[in-house]
């Protein structure tokens, strides 16, 4: 089953069925094309134990793609209203993000993936012509319109809405598991 199947839409993404719990990825011992990854996040500055385990997975991630961490400062011009941050944050990302970029924005109301179908998307971007892949973490009010319109899809980590920080470090750490399935290392049970 093709996850990503040509259509004028940017956002054709359609994950697998789920119920895929103690399935393989497609991918698993395969050669995948690794994409370099970039992930921009909106926020206030990290802690430094936050940034730690973040450069730990970095660190990790390097055997097998390489990433880009992007920290993006939330209300870039110190708006009082809340759709305004959320519109400059927005032009902010937007000014990132290449045109030959594969986009998933990171939402509450996004797809709910497992981590083997999350290792099926990077997979699949790779087969994309994408030049690289690009999560965004969207700051305290979300992502704005034009980065929602511009994604290739939306996933969530998580029903309940996470800190920057704290989705930061959940999907570095899936993303390495992501690469372990993809390899079939031991990583992933």
């Amino acid at each position: 089953m093709a996850i990503i199947s040509a259509c004028a839409s940017t956002s054709c993404y359609t994950p697998p069925p789920s119920g895929g719990e103690g399935r393989l990825c497609k991918y698993t011992g395969q050669s995948v094309r690794a994409l370099p990854i970039r992930i921009i996040t909106v926020g206030k500055k990290r802690s430094a134990g936050v940034q730690l385990l973040v450069e730990e997975y970095t660190n990790k991630l390097k055997n097998y793609c390489s990433l880009h961490d992007l920290p993006i400062r939330s209300n870039p011009r110190n708006a009082r209203d809340e759709k305004a941050q959320v519109d400059d944050e927005d032009k902010a990302v937007m000014n990132l993000i290449r045109s030959d970029d594969w986009v998933v924005l990171l939402d509450e109301r996004g797809r709910d993936i497992g981590s083997e179908q999350m290792a099926e998307l990077i997979g699949d971007a790779g087969n994309t012509g994408a030049s690289r892949l690009s999560f965004c973490i969207g700051g305290p009010y979300g992502h704005g319109q034009q980065i929602r319109k511009r994604a290739n899809i939306s996933i969530r980590l998580s029903s309940m809405v996470l800190n920057h920080q704290i989705a930061l470090l959940v999907l570095v750490e899936q993303l390495y598991r992501s690469w372990t399935i993809l390899k079939g290392q031991n990583y992933h049970h």
